[in-house]
């Protein structure tokens, strides 16, 4: 069998990821397996047309493309992003089509779900035949259990291909509708007082709906908001993966371009902030995923704490679940608001004024009543994912994470809670008592749940 892996690490062969693809390599040394490090040469692979052809070629004669990746930000790293824009782009899907597809990834699972939608979908725009997809925790190769469920999902990845097994399409092709914004004079504008308002796009010239929702967006102001374009900022690259930030947050490009600056002076900095973006595939542009990735440098440490943040969306947003689940759940784990998502998607010029102007509306009320909703399992459950973790095995190397958790009471585990221990422990043994227990069960929890908040009430 030849198998084309497309690996989707910075670090190229020296990745966690793809020792894991190694791993199914030895175990099935029959099949003829090519690695093509994306991430790592995706410059070269942009700039040189013979490079990326090389690829395509070899994925053209394949009967198995792996897309092997580590998560970046509730997804794939903006190299990888850049590398399917590409296959769209230079028309190359129909090398992909009908060709089995198998996905492994690495992660501390946070968001691995969306990832692996993503990637699922992308398949199923490519025509290929998904076979199947693998999530890891970094280290589940060290221990034989999982060792041995890698080894049976990649027999039973092979075997799909060897018997040509159909496979079936979960995602629908996104409709792509025609709807030309065109804004009216903004009617009765926002005073944003003394919040300091930031819009971030990466829209490119100015007759895209983007542009549009951005130039109305700042008309609904009294004061301009300051916008920034994604694409007049100096980024170097995306995420190396080198985990150089995680004694002291510094990142390995250090001032070498002006992501930094901008992140710490700009938009750390802001009360409001706007995200803008186009769909693109089935995500926003590798550019506005550069962004994100890079602002790892902060680790795991929520950096917009109190913030409000909008998004306006360009594209078939309710099409994309995951998408809108990635959207929803940042602002969370930043314990930030989500003040609305706004989507051109209506397809009519009045009503996307009126959401915008009222998103805008909504962003000052929300900021100067310092409203954050309640968090949801999105960041509650990521929050006890980091937390477990870095106390763990990644308090080294993110050292700055751990020193920020501990001094900010985020290592919030349960079994500290000593009364509530000693009470749990006093009524689990008298349960065991027939009567006690047929009292408490069956006549007393419903009042008793009940409690701790009619007192409360009493006291209003």
């Amino acid at each position: 069998m030849k198998i084309s892996v497309l690996n989707g690490s910075p670090k190229g062969d020296v990745s966690v990821t793809m020792q894991y693809v190694h791993y199914i390599q030895k175990l099935f040394p029959d099949n003829s397996m090519t690695v093509h490090n994306i991430s790592q040469r995706i410059k070269a692979i942009e700039k040189d047309v013979k490079a990326f052809d090389e690829i395509i070629k070899n994925v053209r004669s394949s009967d198995l493309v792996i897309w092997a990746f580590p998560l970046y930000f509730l997804l794939v790293p903006s190299q990888y992003k850049r590398f399917i824009e590409m296959i769209f782009e230079r028309s190359a899907t129909g090398s992909f089509s009908s060709k089995y597809a198998a996905v492994i990834t690495t992660s501390i699972h946070f968001f691995d779900h969306t990832a692996h939608n993503y990637m699922r979908a992308i398949c199923d725009d490519l025509g290929m035949k998904f076979a199947g997809a693998y999530s890891a925790a970094m280290y589940d190769l060290v221990r034989s259990k999982e060792r041995k469920r890698l080894t049976t999902f990649a027999e039973l990845v092979f075997n799909a291909v060897k018997k040509n097994r159909p496979a079936s399409r979960v995602y629908r092709p996104l409709s792509r509708k025609k709807f030309v914004y065109k804004p009216s004079p903004a009617g009765k504008k926002v005073d944003p007082g003394d919040k300091k308002i930031l819009i971030l796009t990466d829209a490119k010239g100015g007759s895209s709906n983007q542009a549009a929702m951005v130039e109305q967006l700042c008309a609904s102001f009294t004061i301009k908001p300051m916008v920034a374009n994604l694409h007049d900022i100096d980024i170097k690259g995306g995420c190396l993966e080198c985990l150089q930030c995680g004694y002291d947050n510094q990142c390995v490009y250090g001032d070498s371009d002006e992501y930094h600056e901008f992140f710490e002076t700009k938009l750390k900095t802001a009360d409001i902030i706007f995200y803008c973006g186009e769909i693109r595939d089935r995500y926003f542009s590798a550019k506005w995923k550069q962004f994100l990735d890079r602002s790892f440098y902060n680790n795991h440490v929520p950096v917009l704490i109190g913030k409000q943040i909008g998004y306006l969306v360009s594209g078939p947003l309710s099409e994309l679940a995951s998408l809108r689940e990635s959207i929803q759940g940042y602002p969370e784990f930043q314990q930030a608001n989500l003040v609305d998502i706004v989507s051109d998607e209506c397809g009519d010029s009045r009503d996307l004024d009126f959401q915008i102007l009222t998103m805008a509306n909504k962003a000052i009320e929300f900021a100067e009543k310092k409203y954050v909703m309640p968090q949801t399992f999105l960041s509650i459950g990521g929050h006890k994912i980091f937390r477990d973790e870095i106390w763990g095995s990644l308090r080294f190397p993110f050292i700055a994470d751990h020193t920020y958790y501990k001094k900010h009471g985020m290592y919030d585990f349960p079994q500290s809670r000593k009364k509530q221990r000693i009470i749990s422990t006093i009524l689990m043994t008298l349960a065991k008592i027939p009567g006690f227990r047929n009292e408490i069960y069956k006549k007393r929890m419903k009042d008793e749940m009940i409690k701790p908040l009619q007192s409360v009430l009493r006291d209003r």
